[in-house]
């Protein structure tokens, strides 16, 4: 996102800047929408054109691819008005530097001017944005059917030890999301369900009692 949205800017601004170079000099005191398209293939010469036979239009299209570019997050569209921007550029230098000898910098504007420098910033910065922008990743398209991304289907009866979709042999697990009971320890049948045994009867002929020492109430032995 601060990607997209940093390219965006810088993108835009190279794009501001490459519009508004032609209304500045760019050699010798003449403004960049003085000069024709066509010169920039046959010469320079000494014409004015009108606004719309100027190199402004080259750069109020490259703005614009650039602006659609932005809105549909295109880094293509961005890249190619930055080269559309630096290449006429460039070949203005070259048919400049044909028509007067060379290209001088001097410090009484007799030489480049501002509005190529910022012809110049500006295509840079239009390819900048282009190269910080993240762009649309996967074309805006759905997943291919069958792909990662969607959901396995159960196995049939057929297979059942296909699932989970690890394809590990072992039996087939559980369907319930709750945990297996644990066994009980003890194995036989409930206190209460149990019928009394042989081990359970009173084998002694008499009941026991307790041993009360000897007996008083005995008479005596003639």
């Amino acid at each position: 996102m601060i990607r997209n949205v940093l390219g965006s800017f810088l993108a835009l601004l190279g794009a501001a800047a490459a519009v508004l170079s032609p209304f500045r000099q760019w050699y010798d005191g003449r403004l960049g929408r003085h000069y024709r398209v066509d010169e920039l293939f046959t010469g320079i010469t000494g014409s004015r054109p009108g606004p719309l036979s100027s190199i402004l239009v080259v750069f109020l299209f490259a703005a614009l691819l650039t602006v659609v570019g932005v809105v549909l997050r295109s880094r293509l569209l961005v890249a190619a008005a930055g080269v559309v921007t630096l290449g006429f550029t460039v070949l203005w230098m070259v048919r400049q530097g044909e028509a007067v000898g060379s290209l001088t910098v001097s410090g009484d504007g007799s030489g480049l001017r501002w509005g190529a420098a910022e012809a110049t910033v500006g295509a840079v910065l239009m390819l900048l944005g282009a190269w910080v922008m993240p762009g649309r990743r996967g074309g805006g398209r759905r997943p291919a059917r069958g792909g990662h991304d969607q959901p396995y289907s159960a196995p049939d009866s057929k297979n059942p030890d296909t699932w989970p979709p690890t394809q590990e042999p072992g039996p087939s697990v559980q369907t319930s999301p709750l945990p297996e009971p644990e066994p009980d320890l003890y194995t036989g049948p409930p206190p209460e369900d149990r019928r009394p045994g042989p081990e359970d009867q009173d084998t002694a002929e008499y009941p026991s009692v307790p041993d009360e020492g000897p007996d008083t109430h005995r008479p005596p032995r003639p």
